[in-house]
């Protein structure tokens, strides 16, 4: 029974790693297209929401920006960028989030 345990265990510790590798290497662009990101905004044109240079712009030299912009891309929000409420995105994961988050203030 131990062994069996200890092979779930590994095997299970092995996938999650495999999972959190895939993220971290992923594409931002392409996972924010697949995360319906790029439904609403763009790289350099405002759409309904800011263009995401606009956004990489505003958030400029602040050392929390990252965390800041995650937490509102997943709980969503309005006021900030106009009337136009962006909706939560629970959905997506906080190492997806992350991603696309640091890849929009490289811009």
């Amino acid at each position: 029974m131990n062994k069996m345990k200890s092979y779930l265990l590994a095997t299970s510790a092995s996938v999650l790693a495999l999972g959190a590798v895939a993220t971290a290497s992923a594409d931002p662009v392409a996972l924010a297209t697949q995360r319906g990101c790029m439904a609403c905004h763009q790289v350099e044109t405002k759409v309904v929401g800011p263009a995401y240079k606009e956004v990489a712009a505003k958030y400029k030299g602040q050392g929390d920006a990252v965390a800041a912009l995650s937490a509102k891309v997943k709980a969503g929000g309005s006021g900030v960028w106009g009337p136009v409420p962006m909706p939560p995105n629970a959905h997506v994961s906080d190492d997806d989030i992350k991603v696309i988050v640091e890849w929009i203030m490289t811009l």
